[in-house]
């Protein structure tokens, strides 16, 4: 798929660096996710688009987060809006836990294109290496769990960010949610090729398809006739899925705390 846009468009800017030290300073995974990571983004000089510029970091805070008062973000996340930007950080702890119980948003992280990485720290591509931990059958109900939540509001009208009057204008148009019904739709056939072949294809082949959703081509009996045939799908791949049934529990701890060593062993200052 060619891109309607320019890499220029999605820098971040200068302001939100200096501010958040958590998204370059303190990461170990900085990248696109969303729309600019699926190849389904759609720039907001475009009369259709109802897209954030998403981006998803890992952070190590301090080690005073650690071991002392402090606490990073809300339970291990912060989200940071500015103007079209969200961006989502994740505490490390908070991110391993959210990757072992199969977390799709998370997960994509350990599988993105190259160009989409803004920042892969030594810590960070030692998660990205071990990825293969995380997979296992579990996914299904997560994948299955979230698009249904999509499946609902599609048809529930909830707007939110800052594309919402935009958003209902589309609803108004179509008679459905474009954008959730494009979410439905990806999320599940992303959780039959996890099952089927145990990794994620995050920038999709499909981003036509997804994006004629996006945009509206396909009725709402469409897009349930689509969904009501993957929901069948994802359960047989389950199935017949020859993924492990969970993670090792005991691996994944041993590479969280090896990770963290070696961080603060090559920071021995950063205890603010």
């Amino acid at each position: 798929m060619s891109k309607s846009y320019s890499r220029e468009e999605v820098v971040m800017p200068a302001a939100l660096l200096r501010r958040y030290p958590e998204i370059i300073e303190w990461s170990i995974i900085t990248a696109y996710r969303g729309s600019i990571s699926h190849g389904l983004y759609v720039p907001n000089k475009e009369s259709c688009s109802i897209d954030d510029k998403d981006i998803m970091s890992i952070c190590i805070p301090p080690l005073s987060c650690y071991f002392g008062l402090r606490e990073y973000g809300s339970r291990g996340t912060k989200e940071i809006k500015y103007r079209e930007w969200d961006i989502v950080v994740y505490e490390f702890k908070k991110c391993i836990g959210l990757l072992r119980q199969g977390n799709p948003n998370i997960l994509c992280i350990l599988w993105m294109e190259p160009d989409d990485y803004l920042k892969v720290s030594p810590e960070g591509a030692r998660l990205i290496n071990a990825r293969s931990l995380f997979v296992g059958r579990h996914v299904y109900h997560s994948f299955a769990g979230y698009a249904r939540g999509q499946l609902h509001r599609m048809t529930h009208l909830a707007f939110q960010g800052y594309m919402g009057e935009k958003r209902k204008k589309l609803v108004q148009k179509f008679g459905y949610d474009v954008k959730n019904a494009s979410h439905l739709i990806r999320l599940l056939r992303m959780g039959i090729e996890f099952l089927e072949e145990g990794r994620l294809y995050v920038k999709r082949k499909d981003a036509q398809d997804l994006l004629a959703i996006k945009q509206g081509k396909w009725p709402l009996a469409q897009v349930k006739e689509e969904s009501n045939k993957l929901f069948r799908k994802a359960e047989s791949a389950y199935k017949k899925s020859k993924l492990p049934l969970r993670p090792d529990e005991d691996k994944i701890n041993a590479l969280c705390v090896s990770i963290l060593q070696n961080h603060f062993c090559n920071k021995k200052n950063n205890i603010a």
